[in-house]
C-alpha cells in the first residue's frame, strides 16, 4: 500500500512546489535523517516525503539525506549520535527516551487514553506540545509525534478481564510502565527484541504480547496467537527529533518552512499508519487463523480501574499536571 504513498499524500495535502529566489551562494544546510525501518513503512515513507518536499521548496538551501534500515546508525547508538550532531533527524519510539525524560511514560500508561483520537487531542494541546521540549537540556528537541498505532493484547485466550491475563508471560519492549502493567494483574513479562518476538512465541518462552495491528500482521505474530483482544490500551508512537543546537541555528525563515513541511508530512504519516492498521486488522480477520474479540464498555472500564494504581505509581515521574491533561482529553467536548 506504500508504493503510492507519496503520490497519495501529495494529492491529499494539495502540495505545490514553491518558487524560490536565486540560490544562496553558500553551501546548503545538510540534514541527515536516519531511521531503523524499511522505506515502505509509514516512518520510512515519511522520511522520503520530507526529503521530496524540502527539495521542491528549499532546493539549494537545504539538502536532506535519508538513511533507512539502520544503515547509518542503529537503535543502540542513534540518540547519542543525534546529541553529538552526527545526525540531524531521528524518529525513535517514545519508549527510547526514558533515560532522558520520564514524562513521556504517559503514553505507556495502560488504558489512560480512550482511543487514538484522544491521543491526538492530547498531543495537540499545551501539555502534549510541552513534552516535545522536555529533553532540550539533553540536546534533544521534539518536532512532531508520528503514529505507529494503538496496542492490542494477543495470547492463547481472550483477555476480557484483568484476571484472564494472570499467569501468562508477555513479551514487552523495554518500559518500566509496561512491566508494572503486567505485574499488576499477576502476569510476568520478558523484554525481548522485536525481531525475536515470533521465535519467542513459537518456542513458548512467552505466550502473549501486546502490539499494533500492523506489527501483528507484518511479523506474522497472529499465526501463533490464537486470540487478539482489541484493547487499544496504549499508544505506540514515535517522536521526530533533532539536535536543538543544530535546529535553532537554522535561519528563522528557513526553519519556519521546514516546520511547515514537517506538519504536512506528519499528517500524511499518521493517516498512513491509521490506514495500515485498519487494513492489517482486516487481513488478520480474513485469514481465519486468529479470533479477534473486542472489549465492551464495561470490560474496558474494569481494565481501566485495575490499572489506575499503575498511573499513581508513575505519577511522580510524569507529573500530576500531565496526567490530568491526559485524562481530560477523553471527555469528548
Amino acid at each position: 500500500m506504500f508504493k503510492t504513498f507519496i503520490a497519495v499524500a501529495s494529492c491529499v495535502l494539495a502540495l505545490a512546489s514553491t518558487s524560490l529566489s536565486a540560490a544562496d551562494a553558500t553551501a546548503p544546510i545538510v540534514i541527515k535523517f536516519s531511521h531503523v525501518v524499511a522505506d515502505d513503512t509509514p516512518k520510512g515513507q515519511g522520511a522520503l516525503l520530507f526529503k521530496k518536499l524540502v527539495e521542491q521548496r528549499l532546493g539549494g538551501q537545504v539538502q536532506v539525506e535519508v538513511h533507512p534500515n539502520s544503515s547509518l546508525f542503529g537503535d543502540a547508538d542513534e540518540l547519542e549520535a543525534l546529541r553529538k550532531n552526527e545526525v540531524q533527524l531521528l524518529a525513535p519510539s517514545l519508549a527510547k527516551f526514558e533515560q532522558y525524560t520520564k514524562q513521556l511514560q504517559v503514553f505507556d500508561l495502560p488504558f489512560l487514553f480512550d482511543d487514538l483520537d484522544a491521543v491526538n487531542r492530547f498531543q495537540k494541546r499545551a501539555k502534549g506540545r510541552q513534552l516535545l521540549r522536555s529533553m532540550e537540556s539533553n540536546d534533544i528537541v521534539g518536532l512532531a509525534y508520528w503514529h505507529n498505532g494503538m496496542r492490542q493484547f494477543s495470547g492463547p485466550r481472550a483477555l476480557r478481564t484483568p484476571k484472564d491475563a494472570a499467569g501468562l508471560a508477555f513479551r514487552i519492549q523495554p518500559s518500566d510502565v509496561i512491566e508494572a502493567q503486567f505485574a499488576r494483574i499477576g502476569a510476568t513479562s520478558a523484554k525481548i527484541p522485536f525481531a525475536e518476538t515470533l521465535a519467542a512465541l513459537q518456542s513458548g518462552k512467552v505466550q502473549a504480547s501486546e502490539n499494533t495491528w500492523s506489527n501483528l500482521y507484518s511479523q506474522k505474530l497472529y499465526t501463533v496467537q490464537p486470540v487478539i483482544t482489541e484493547s487499544n490500551h496504549g499508544a505506540l508512537d514515535y517522536m521526530l527529533v533533532s539536535n536543538p543546537r543544530f535546529w535553532y541555528s537554522i535561519p528563522h525563515a528557513t526553519r519556519t518552512q521546514l516546520e511547515a513541511i514537517i506538519d504536512e508530512v506528519t499528517f500524511a504519516v499518521n493517516h498512513a499508519a491509521e490506514e495500515q492498521n485498519r487494513a492489517d486488522r482486516e487481513r488478520i480477520v480474513a485469514t481465519g487463523k486468529t479470533q479477534v474479540v473486542s472489549l465492551s464498555a464495561e470490560e474496558r472500564q474494569a481494565w481501566r480501574e485495575a490499572m489506575r494504581p499503575v498511573w499513581k505509581q508513575f505519577e511522580p515521574n510524569i507529573g500530576e499536571d500531565i496526567l490530568k491533561a491526559a485524562e481530560i482529553v477523553n471527555r469528548k467536548k
